[in-house]
């Protein structure tokens, strides 16, 4: 990259050290709250700590609400680094999405694809990222296909000339097999949980609905109180459907206080980021206009990390441009292998899992590799480093 949002590359000399960090991350859409988060957290510096050879404690949850923090002090030969990670879940929602009625989570999903695909949304994904598309379709088709079953079964006595009293034997089959054999199966590829997602996604697009507006806005306030704290630099790292809400909640602070990240070093990581997945649609005019806020932001350096793997992200595909921007400062793009992050072993155990892989990102690595989420919010390393290979300069 060049101009005023060049990332530097790593030269042979040592990258400085960080010695005070403030991390605010966005997770995606999973049904974990800040303590879930932590723990996880936790248990991926752990193994970061053994495979990069350095310590690291990291402290228990504080702070009320949608302003909760822990803090992590590391420590190596050379070199300390403090850094505070807020966490701003969702989780409050994605248990309301998921806890409602069958049949409401049903009928609402199928809705949202339809608002998906009348918005313009499918259509772009397949141009843009097939894969993504693909999964876009998937849990509909599965449900769609799962009910038209149903319905077959349901009818077979008409099918074959029956007897009437066939007919209650058919029904209570039909639902047998929906209920009883589809459901449960059908969870081995979180299923209903992507028909949650979506409408997540839908409303995080349109801003129509109450409740997503007001978290939006309780974000907005613990991320300006966050951002008032003396650090050497800020990361602002989000994963998948935690992007949309990163860009929706900076943005709108951008906007209302443009000098609000004035003499300060920001860098914005979105892990197999998924802003597209909401700014594709059509009625997404706020996201879009936000990214551009945030993309010509001079203290922001944006670093969008990508993975071919990872079917659930939009690879090699360029955020900013496609969210309308095609002349602000592009986001820097850092691809990474999740194949050559984990043991032969452990990456034959989740290949196939679409959720798990594109997980990873925020989860420890097996060996040393050019990107590992711990290392980069609680390492000496600046973030901007892990647009390259950190591993020749890691101290």
């Amino acid at each position: 990259m060049t101009g005023r949002h060049a990332i530097p590359v790593a030269k042979a000399n040592q990258p400085e050290h960080i010695g005070k960090r403030i991390v605010l991350h966005f997770p995606g859409f999973e049904p974990l709250d800040a303590h879930k988060h932590r723990q996880r957290y936790e248990r991926s510096l752990r193994k970061t700590t053994t495979v990069w050879g350095f310590s690291a404690d990291a402290g228990p949850i504080r702070g009320p609400g949608s302003s909760r923090y822990f803090d992590v002090a590391s420590q190596g030969a050379t070199w300390c680094t403090s850094s505070r990670i807020h966490i701003f879940d969702h989780n409050d929602i994605v248990e309301q999405l998921n806890g409602r009625p069958l049949a409401r989570r049903l009928a609402l999903g199928f809705s949202s694809a339809a608002r998906v695909v009348l918005g313009g949304g499918a259509f772009a994904y397949f141009r843009h990222a097939w894969r993504f598309g693909l999964f876009f379709v998937f849990p509909f088709l599965l449900v769609g296909l799962a009910m038209a079953a149903s319905l077959v079964i349901a009818a077979y006595p008409q099918w074959l000339g029956l007897d009437p009293w066939h007919y209650p034997l058919a029904i209570v089959l039909a639902y047998a097999f929906f209920f009883s054999i589809f459901l449960p199966w059908s969870d081995r590829f979180h299923t209903l949980h992507l028909f949650s997602d979506w409408e997540m996604a839908v409303a995080l697009a349109c801003l129509d609905r109450p409740e997503v507006l007001a978290w939006l806005e309780d974000c907005a306030a613990s991320v300006r109180a966050a951002l008032s704290g003396e650090a050497d630099e800020y990361v602002i790292s989000s994963h998948s459907m935690g992007s949309s809400v990163a860009v929706h909640v900076l943005g709108m602070l951008l906007e209302r206080e443009p000098e609000l990240l004035k003499g300060k070093r920001v860098v914005f990581v979105t892990l197999g980021g998924a802003v597209l997945q909401c700014a594709l649609l059509r009625p997404a005019e706020v996201l879009r206009a936000r990214v551009g806020v945030i993309a010509r932001t001079k203290e922001i350096s944006w670093l969008d990390i990508q993975c071919l793997t990872d079917a659930v992200n939009f690879y090699r595909s360029p955020v900013v441009a496609l969210a309308g921007h095609p002349d602000a400062p592009q986001a820097k793009i850092a691809f990474v292998r999740i194949k050559h992050m984990l043991s032969p072993e452990r990456y034959r155990r989740i290949k196939r899992d679409l959720l798990r892989v594109h997980r990873q990102y925020v989860l420890d690595s097996d060996r040393r590799a050019s990107f590992d989420f711990s290392l980069m919010t609680a390492g000496p390393l600046p973030a901007v480093s892990f647009a390259n290979d950190i591993r020749a300069h890691m101290p």
